[in-house]
Order: structure tokens, then sequence, then C-alpha cells
């Protein structure tokens, strides 16, 4: 009862602040009325599958694997709309123009949302080469990504 108390309170304390370490951890389980040795916090970190990434600020934090992803989502969103250019089909590839120097940012960027759909992706200068599973599927992300670029 008392680890899944305390999992909870991690998961809260990394979601609400940014928290770069674990002594960071066990001061706010400690005012929430927690004990917790390093040993025990880092058995918990690696129990929650929590993340060290670096953020916008230029510091490294904790995030929880939801989070994670919804900061590479945002991020992903907010590159794609303002570097790409046009994205198109061509059979089971999706073409991708981006702004000169922005392809490989945008790549990266695309890689790291672990689409299914996409089996590999090549970046040069300013486009991108995204290898799809079949046609259809090259057609869905297309449309997909169309939208991005329809809001910028």
């Amino acid at each position: 009862m008392m680890k899944s108390g305390r999992h909870a309170k991690i998961l809260e304390i990394v979601s609400e602040y940014p928290v770069e370490t674990q002594d960071e951890i066990i001061a706010r389980l400690k005012e929430a009325g927690y004990k917790a040795t390093q040993a025990t916090i880092s058995r918990d970190i690696k129990d929650l599958r929590l993340v060290k990434t670096l953020g916008s600020d230029g510091k490294y934090r904790y995030l929880s694997a939801a989070n994670r992803n919804a900061d590479l989502r945002t991020g992903f969103t907010r590159l794609f709309t303002t570097s790409v250019i046009s994205v198109e089909t061509a059979q089971n590839l999706v073409v991708i123009k981006t702004l000169s120097g922005m392809a490989n940012a945008v790549c990266a960027a695309m890689d790291s949302t672990e689409n299914a759909a996409i089996v590999g992706t090549i970046a040069g200068d300013d486009t991108i080469f995204v290898a799809c599973r079949t046609g259809d599927s090259a057609a869905a992300l297309t449309e997909s990504l169309k939208q991005y670029i329809m809001k910028s």
C-alpha cells in the first residue's frame, strides 16, 4: 500500500514540477509525508519507467512515459507546422519538403512519434523520404500530415 501511494505521489510530483534530481523527488515526498531513501527512489524511477529528458529550457527533468509522449507530440506539431512546405505521396513513399536545413530536425521528430505505418525515414537538407508499409498507409499518412501544414 505504501509503495503504490508513493508511486502515485512521484507521478504527481514529476507532472507538476520540473524535477531535475532524485534529491528533489525525496524532498517533495518528505513534504507530502513520505519517507524514502535514494535507493528506494532509484528503484521507483525504474519501476515507473520515468525518463530524464531535455526540456525546452535546456535543463534535464524527469517525465513519465505519458508526459514524454505528450511532449513529443507537441514538439513534433510545433516543428512540423513551422518547417514543412509540402507533403506528397509517391506509391508507398511520403515525400516531405521543408525549409532549407530543417529536414533532419523534422525527420528526427517524426521518428520519435513511433508511427507503426512507417518503415523508415531518410532526410536530406530540405527533403524527407518516408517509407511506409503500403501505398494506402502512405496516402493516409500524407493526409494526416497535410492537416498540420494547413493549420499554420
